[in-house]
């Protein structure tokens, strides 16, 4: 290996709700958290981007998230189907580099430092082949380190948040309506 490393971070995008929502595309745009019920002292597990637009977020009370969100759709969540879902995006990631890091079932690190295309690119080619092969949306940060890659990535996530959605489909930026 010579010049710096390049590592990447990548972060799968809401990915209880992204599965949820190929499991049933009415939920596309919607807002709806995946957990349990609110009587049940249930939690969000996960939230959708237009439930977040409520200050829904993961961890919060059930009964909290209706209360900021009361169209607020609750879905109980498939925990076999997600850790089945996310050894195909770990399998997907070996196929770029046998150096992955898994650090959850939603978030790793890979070493992409022998390859000789730029970190941008190697990120791009990542999140557009992820988004064909199993249609799932990630935020990547590249770094020359595995903290700094994380924190780009989050840093990057927030600012997309407040300002811009990607339409992965059309590969560009758009604002929210």
């Amino acid at each position: 290996m010579s010049g710096p490393r390049k590592i990447l971070h990548l972060d799968l995008d809401a990915f209880f709700c992204a599965v949820e929502a190929q499991r049933d595309p009415t939920l596309h745009g919607q807002a709806f958290a995946v957990g349990g019920r609110p009587e049940e002292r249930g939690v969000v597990s996960s939230c959708s981007y237009a439930a977040r637009r409520f200050d829904v977020h993961s961890a919060m009370p059930m009964s909290q998230a209706l209360r900021l969100c009361p169209a607020l759709r609750i879905v109980p969540g498939h925990h076999a189907l997600y850790e089945d879902i996310s050894r195909q995006v770990m399998s997907h990631l070996h196929n770029f580099t046998t150096l992955v890091e898994p650090i959850s079932i939603d978030e790793a690190f890979l070493d992409l430092s022998d390859l000789r295309a730029a970190p941008e690119a190697l990120a791009w080619e990542l999140q557009s082949s992820l988004w064909a092969a199993l249609a799932l949306p990630a935020s990547i940060g590249a770094a020359t380190n595995k903290l700094v890659a994380k924190i780009a990535n989050d840093v990057g996530k927030r600012q997309a948040i407040h300002h811009l959605v990607f339409d992965k489909l059309k590969g560009k930026h758009r604002a929210w309506k």
